[in-house]
């Protein structure tokens, strides 16, 4: 029985899988993908050879891989001799050459990068010997309405309160403690707590206010003025953020976070990489 189906199904989930960002690193990082997607560029099935070049032109896109894809053996050989077929397709000589080009460059480009991380490490390092972020920040709020109760009404505002900051761009994750009614939400640093209070206030049943360390170590509530969730100006001077090494999210009870889980996509990656490995000779 031909094999050329089951090559086909696996350059086509693969190319799939490449076309998400999310997966392009662990893909060019697999040890079985990479190499597998080049061989398929010798593939007698012209539509097997096409979809493994837009699934390396998909892994091209992130910088991160360029190196490693050029350097990978076979890898610029296979596609000059995809460009200089006679029989290849012009769409995809077309392609190859994209990718051909993109791999070729990206020897400049990452010279540049290295100078300029060398430039960024030099200026974080200056920056970080205070103890904030500006990537993100740590924002503590006191939810009036909140309750440590397991009743079915109390779950519900929770739920409610986790949709309202769920809309809010900028929001990172954020942690519950509703023994002590507060959530800890991890922010953007241009995003302001005020910003979530007045998200939090569109649920019409919660209000929030910002708990704040004062000078003597003791913790403030500053409340905000909205009302129904209105944005308003900024009418007084905030204490400082908490900093993140700061925050007392150690015993929640329940986190929310926009960041899913990859166990998916690493469990159908094992699986392409068993079929090579059962293809191919190494």
């Amino acid at each position: 029985m031909s094999r050329d189906p089951d090559a086909l199904a696996v350059v086509t989930h693969l190319r799939d899988l490449a076309a998400d960002p999310l997966n392009r690193r662990a893909i060019v990082q697999d040890q079985g993908c990479l190499p597998g997607l080049i061989l398929f560029l010798d593939h007698p099935s012209p539509q097997v050879v096409y979809s493994a070049l837009l699934a390396l032109r998909y892994l091209a896109e992130c910088r991160a891989n360029r190196e490693k894809m050029k350097s990978e053996l076979g890898m610029m050989l296979s596609l000059q001799n995809v460009i200089q077929k006679t029989t290849t397709p012009v769409e995809t000589k077309q392609l190859a050459s994209e990718v051909h080009e993109i791999l070729q460059m990206c020897v400049s480009e990452e010279e540049e990068r290295g100078e300029e991380a060398a430039a960024s490490v030099r200026r974080k390092t200056r920056f970080f010997v205070g103890n904030t972020n500006k990537r993100a920040k740590t924002v503590i709020l006191h939810i009036d309405g909140l309750d440590d109760s397991v009743s079915t009404t109390d779950r519900n505002l929770r739920s409610l309160c986790e949709e309202a900051l769920l809309k809010v761009r900028g929001v990172i994750s954020f942690t519950f403690q509703m023994a002590v009614k507060r959530c800890i939400v991890r922010i953007r640093s241009d995003l302001t707590a005020e910003t979530l209070a007045n998200a939090i206030a569109t649920t019409k049943v919660l209000r929030a206010q910002q708990v704040v360390k004062a000078e003597d170590g003791s913790e403030v509530l500053i409340p905000f003025d909205s009302e129904d969730g209105v944005p308003v100006d900024q009418k007084v001077s905030l204490p400082d953020y908490l900093p993140e090494d700061e925050s007392p999210s150690v015993e929640a009870d329940r986190a929310v976070s926009h960041v899913g889980t990859s166990e998916d996509r690493a469990g159908w990656l094992n699986t392409a990489t068993n079929f090579l490995s059962r293809s191919f000779y190494w």
